[in-house]
């Protein structure tokens, strides 16, 4: 069997002395996309945080192409390829659009006309400061911004938070071309239940820090008293897969 891309085996980490994660366990392989799911507040935006380098583990160990990056600082792990799309978007107000893309840009597939067809919208924006965009736009911003560091695995921590559904759409449609046609490796938080899993190809729910069910997407999305009973949220797809 191929070595995952990335893997978690047994980890337990949080904050300082406070535990988040539990003897958490994944991998996701190489052309794979993951759906993390659950309740607010049970520790997904932690994993998130965990495979970037910004927690304290305490037990379990981290590895990227089978190397062991448990230990490995944050810049490093940016460096060998881990992107990051954060819930505050973190867009530079006083920098244009362009400016916000091309400041952090690695070479790779995933350049300005690249992600200008993607997002459509941020292109007739290109010469607007940072801080004259809407929200929708700004998402949409920093999930560019990100795919122009050509990442090998790309984290978004709930992109569709707090938009409008016409915005959800929107960037829905642009999640899909990037992950299903382009073959973006992701894993994606989000509140949005059946959207999430309608884009990506596995699932894991995750309640009090621990992993406590995993399958693939597509049969988790048709499970629906399972979803029910595990996340308590569904959310109609505004664009079937």
């Amino acid at each position: 069997m191929a070595e995952p891309l990335l893997a978690l085996d047994h980890v337990r980490a949080g904050y300082g002395e406070s535990v988040v994660l539990d003897d958490v366990s994944l991998s996701v392989p190489e052309q794979g996309s993951l759906a993390v799911l659950g309740r607010n507040g049970v520790g997904k935006s932690t994993m998130l945080l965990t495979i970037l380098g910004f927690t304290t583990v305490r037990r379990g160990q981290i590895s990227w192409r089978g190397r062991d990056i448990t230990g490995l600082a944050p810049h490093h792990r940016a460096r060998a390829g881990i992107g990051w799309v954060a819930q505050e978007r973190e867009v530079f107000p006083s920098l244009t659009v362009e400016e916000n893309l091309t400041v952090a840009a690695r070479p790779g597939r995933w350049e300005l006309a690249a992600v200008y067809r993607l997002f459509p919208r941020i292109a007739e924006r290109r010469r607007n400061l940072g801080n004259q965009l809407s929200g929708g736009e700004q998402q949409m911003l920093a999930i560019a911004r990100a795919l122009m560091t050509n990442p090998a695995l790309l984290l978004l921590d709930e992109p569709l938070e707090g938009l409008a559904p016409i915005i959800v759409e929107e960037l829905a449609g642009a999640l899909r071309r990037m992950i299903a046609e382009e073959g973006t490796v992701a894993i994606l938080v989000e509140q949005h239940a059946e959207l999430a899993l309608s884009l990506t190809e596995d699932a894991v729910v995750i309640e009090r820090g621990a992993i406590v069910h995993r399958a693939p997407s597509r049969e988790l999305l048709a499970d629906a008293a399972t979803l029910d009973r595990l996340v308590g949220l569904r959310v109609a797809d505004p664009a079937p897969r």
